[in-house]
């Protein structure tokens, strides 16, 4: 069968047109579109008129994408953008009606859960490892191996909600960091229980702000290209250190820092730093394959019947 899996997250709406068969998954098409269906008000639970009408604009032009590649079935994952929002259930209900796409909104659990099969199919988890999706409304941690998920939970910690309730200054003063990594800390006192408890030896990144790490790392990755890559610890600290130094100015013409990140990567920089810091993981890697290929994959394992 063709598939066609979106993805509504905070900032980007994304789109991925697969064949699937009991053996493998054959990507055809994929797009994605800066929705930012988070802007402005994320941290009041509102979905703007601005933001509405861009992610029925973008559900919209998916739809006559979906049309052209003779697709059997359409499974469109709404997360915490959606799903916390006052008025989510307005947009879920125009999506149906305008755009022809009907909206499955998932819990952050569901979430992880779809993050460790997309992440588990790279091949990437050798051993115990915490992985982790940073997204613009909330993050996922997921404590596994390739065998089994130990531990899973979504905090609404995403970099648009931090970025929109602490980043007031430019570069990000000491102050603000420090209210960022205080917030982090009291969200995450239960995963520093439970890497004390299972001890991951790796951290795995799933797509978003890890590709934008890896490449810039490694500037000879062809992030598109692999299922997997490491990320060089030494390499990503000093990358870190520069991005949280740095002005929005001088983030702009960075290499391979896309416009959607410039400020978002500062966030996800403290957040990823603060994690290292409680796990004592020495080793990371970025995963390509994230909730989109999750799902894919769960309609494999619906093909195998």
């Amino acid at each position: 069968m063709t598939a066609a899996v979106i993805d509504l997250g905070t900032n980007t709406f994304h789109l991925i047109i697969a064949r699937i068969s009991a053996a493998e998954i054959e990507v055809i098409y994929k797009t994605n579109l800066p929705v930012k269906l988070g802007e402005g008000k994320i941290n009041e639970n509102l979905i703007i008129p601005e933001a509405f009408e861009r992610g029925l604009e973008a559900l919209k032009g998916f739809n006559e994408t979906i049309k052209q590649h003779d697709v059997s079935i359409v499974k469109a994952i709404a997360t915490s953008a959606i799903r916390s929002a006052s008025n989510g259930v307005d947009f879920v209900k125009a999506a149906k009606e305008q755009a022809g796409i009907a909206i499955d909104v998932i819990s952050g659990d569901e979430e992880a859960a779809y993050i460790y099969k997309g992440v588990k199919a790279t091949g990437a988890i050798t051993g115990s490892a915490l992985i982790m999706d940073i997204g613009g409304g909330s993050t996922e941690f997921i404590l596994c191996d390739s065998q089994a998920v130990f531990w899973k939970k979504s905090y609404n910690i995403g970099a648009a909600r931090l970025h929109q309730a602490y980043f007031n200054s430019d570069p990000i003063n000491a102050p603000d960091q420090a209210a960022i990594v205080d917030r982090i800390a009291r969200e995450l006192t239960d995963l520093k229980e439970a890497c004390a408890l299972y001890k991951p030896e790796h951290l795995i990144g799933s797509a978003g702000a890890f590709e934008t790490f890896a490449g810039m790392v490694d500037g000879e990755t062809n992030i598109k290209q692999v299922r997997s890559a490491p990320i060089e610890r030494e390499g990503y600290e000093t990358l870190s250190k520069k991005l949280i130094a740095s002005s929005h100015a001088e983030r702009e013409v960075m290499p391979g820092l896309i416009k959607l990140r410039v400020d978002m990567i500062v966030i996800a920089a403290i957040l990823t730093n603060y994690v290292l810091d409680i796990s004592g993981i020495s080793k990371m890697s970025l995963s390509t394959y994230d909730l989109k290929m999750g799902v894919l994959y769960s309609l494999t394992e619906l093909e195998r019947g």
